[in-house]
């Protein structure tokens, strides 16, 4: 059988980088499962030469598609072909199309891990109708400075994002500004008010670009939109089945706590049984909703519950449950919409 080899990215989280391996395999099962046209079989982590692989087998030689597929898993450096003792390395075709410092360049206290942003997004995506294609819409409706929306933003998605916190909206806001001016791509940005019968309810960060002026002439742009909100009024700002994922962090009760309507709470739930009703009916029919959260505040029945009564099927995934911190161990729950 086939044999190929996954060099797994260092990760800049040493914490992380320590799961990283066994999580790539549970997110390379979601590949097999949902993308490939081959089967994964055996997969196994691997030191090659005193570093970290992630190697595994296939009933037949993978296709070109499949290994573009797999250049967009989320800790992947290079994917080889494993021949005897030799590894040939095999071109790859990530989504990526803007710089990576996109993800990279902003540092700050209770920042997501980019390589466990870029896993959440591709197992959301794989649980909907569409997969990794193109043209998706992406909403996170806790965004705070945008992680999710950067990591959509680099597949050529459109990114929508609502957060509470105002000192977040103006930090990503001034951060994408000054990026787009940065990098010279041909774009328009603003900042406006958002108004219900006379009074402020809200700002919203409205952005168009585009790869290059002949791409803005030809309509080959992105589309980002932030709103400073409460997320409870996400359909004050959105219209129902607008979104084809919807990915998000929950709050850890650690950096930010989680609003629900009493203050702050440790866990979750309480904000996720108010929000996950209203954040379902953004989602277009074949949609796909990824939620991470953390174990301590609330168990995967519980959060599957809520998911189930808000009229969506929970994903049987594998395991991505892996520790944190010693006040967080990180879990995700994938669920698709139906299409009615």
């Amino acid at each position: 059988m086939p044999r190929y080899a996954l060099l797994i990215l260092p990760a800049f989280n040493r914490v992380y980088g320590e799961s990283a391996a066994r999580l790539t395999r549970a997110e390379l099962a979601v590949f097999s499962a949902r993308a490939l046209d081959v089967d994964v079989v055996g997969s196994e982590e691997t030191r090659i030469g005193g570093v970290p692989y992630v190697t595994f087998e296939t009933a037949r030689p993978l296709a070109d598609a499949d290994v573009a597929l797999l250049s967009n898993l989320s800790s992947v450096y290079v994917v080889f072909g494993v021949e005897g003792e030799l590894l040939r390395p095999l071109a790859m075709r990530p989504r990526d199309r803007l710089s990576s410092d996109l993800i990279t360049i902003q540092k700050y206290a209770g920042k997501t891990n980019e390589h466990f942003t870029k896993l959440l997004l591709n197992v959301t995506a794989l649980a909907g109708d569409k997969g990794l294609g193109d043209g998706l819409s992406v909403f996170d409706p806790l965004c705070g400075r945008g992680t999710t929306l950067n990591q959509a933003l680099m597949y050529g998605y459109d990114a929508y994002g609502i957060d509470v916190d105002g000192k977040d909206f103006e930090a990503y806001t001034g951060f994408i500004k000054t990026w787009l001016r940065n990098k010279r791509l041909k774009h328009t940005a603003e900042t406006v008010p958002v108004r219900r019968e006379r009074a402020l309810v809200g700002r919203r960060l409205n952005v168009t670009f585009g790869l290059s002026k002949e791409a803005v002439k030809a309509g080959d742009v992105q589309h980002l939109t932030v709103v400073n909100a409460d997320t409870l009024k996400s359909r004050d700002f959105f219209k129902p089945r607008s979104f084809d994922l919807l990915v998000t962090d929950a709050p850890y009760g650690v950096q930010h706590g989680s609003k629900g309507g009493s203050g702050l709470s440790r866990s979750p739930l309480e904000l996720l049984r108010q929000a996950v009703p209203v954040w379902a009916e953004l989602l277009r029919p074949g949609g796909a909703m990824g939620i991470a959260w953390n174990t301590y505040g609330g168990t995967r029945a519980e959060l599957g519950e809520i998911l189930l009564d808000a009229g969506l099927q929970v994903m049987e995934y594998p395991d991505f449950e892996h520790w944190v911190d010693q006040a967080i161990v990180r879990d995700i729950l994938v669920a698709h919409k139906p299409a009615r």
